[in-house]
């Protein structure tokens, strides 16, 4: 067997793998012909049977009776980890969760390798967890154990944003100073870098990482902020209800717009406290669609929904959502200022964060030579604007926004290990 090490990059909203073997870089095909996989996870309600990614989105998406996860990343470092969650009614704990989706990504690569895989380079965030040393440190704890426990024996950790530069640097001409933008879906990461073909092989590249820097805001934020901005208010988000005029709990609205949180709402409480808020509505109409969607469930469907309008009004003006799965005929019109409006103080802390990135490297703006993008949310028009912006004598590097840092860690893996 020929010597083989490989890069996982475990993403919030997607994942991918990659290896090097006998001098070639394999991105692995982890879902049917695609290099990428929703981090998603379907438990069949009869016997927890797991299914991933895309398979996993449809089946819920069909009402196949189970158990539907994703953002599993976002637990990392938290007391949820500890906690576990309930799976079909079992109590399950998030390092078997998240190893079974590893384990998946490790499988895909060794079926195609056709040998055991033992040494990885596993991608993380600058930051885990913002203002939080210590659950970004048991973060990526959490995360080496889960490696562990699926096989790995050699594991070693690296940015992402770092990673993506690796990636980028096989087509650097010359030397350049980069800054590297990676916007995940729950996190954003910036690093400072010097980029040159003739550093692709120098073991320690520590003296050309300049700076970096983290906010654990990404594309889910997004999707919280659109929600919240255009789709909550017409299931009552900010009426009130009773003689006193009290405003109906935020907290439904909030969890409704966030993956991780909408499986806590299906409760009998709420269900029970909801409808007794509807009996003293001041806007019965509106209410009764937020109990619609508690009583079936369906909040994953119209946060997927909300994430469609996110994807349409990257490119289109305007957007009609349809809503049939909560009431017939209900629809909600949005539009691109709409969508831009919601996420402008979000991209303004990504911008700080970049900027503190070049104050740390030692460097003023007009320095950068080159702008990384990298991640889904990079494609939105309006945080593309703000990095020209920040950076006006840069150029833009944006191919393979999804599979870039899942490439660097395997060049990384070849570093490292071979």
């Amino acid at each position: 067997m020929s010597a083989i090490a490989c890069g996982v990059d475990f993403g919030t909203s997607n994942s991918t793998i990659a290896f090097y073997q006998d001098e070639t870089l394999t991105l692995v095909p982890v879902e049917k012909h695609h290099t990428t996989i929703p981090s998603a996870i379907f438990f069949e309600r009869i016997d927890n049977t797991p299914h991933y990614g895309r398979e996993a989105v449809n089946l819920f998406l069909e009402r196949h009776k189970g158990r539907f996860m994703r953002s599993l990343k976002r637990v990392l470092g938290t007391s949820a980890m500890k906690q576990g969650t309930l799976v079909n009614g079992s109590p399950m704990n998030f390092n078997k969760i998240i190893g079974q989706f590893v384990k998946y990504l490790k499988d895909k690569a060794e079926l195609t390798a056709q040998q055991e895989i033992d040494s990885v380079i596993m991608g993380r965030p600058v930051f885990f967890i913002d203002n939080d040393p210590v659950g970004n440190k048991n973060a990526q704890e959490e995360l080496r154990t889960i490696a562990q426990n699926v096989g790995f024996k050699n594991i070693n950790f690296q940015f992402e944003p770092i990673a993506a530069a690796f990636a980028h640097e096989v087509n650097v001409s010359g030397e350049k100073l980069a800054i590297v933008a990676d916007i995940g879906g729950g996190t954003s990461d910036f690093t400072v870098i010097r980029l040159s073909q003739k550093y692709l092989t120098k073991p320690d590249r520590s003296s050309d990482i300049l700076a970096n820097t983290g906010v654990r805001i990404g594309g889910n934020d997004f999707d919280k902020d659109l929600s919240l901005h255009a789709f909550m208010p017409e299931l009552g988000y900010r009426t009130t209800y009773g003689d006193k005029n009290l405003p109906i709990p935020l907290k439904y609205y909030f969890d409704l717009s966030e993956w991780s949180k909408i499986n806590t709402l299906y409760t009998p409480k709420n269900l029970m406290q909801i409808r007794q808020y509807l009996g003293q509505s001041h806007d019965k109409p509106r209410l009764s669609k937020l109990l619609n969607v508690i009583e079936q469930e369906s909040g994953h469907i119209l946060l997927g929904a909300v994430e469609d309008a996110k994807i349409a009004l990257t490119d289109a003006p305007s957007y009609v959502a349809p809503l049939d799965f909560i009431e017939q005929d209900f629809v909600i019109n949005t539009t691109k200022m709409m969508f831009e409006e919601a996420i402008e103080q979000e991209i303004v802390k990504m911008a700080t964060s970049a900027s503190e990135c070049v104050k740390e490297a030692g460097i003023t703006p007009d320095a950068i030579d080159l702008i990384i993008l990298t991640g889904g949310s990079t494609e939105i028009p309006a945080v593309q604007a703000k990095f020209r912006e920040l950076f006006p004598n840069a150029a833009v590097s944006d191919e393979n926004k999804l599979d870039s840092v899942g490439v660097g860690l395997a060049y990384d893996s070849k570093r490292r290990y071979l």
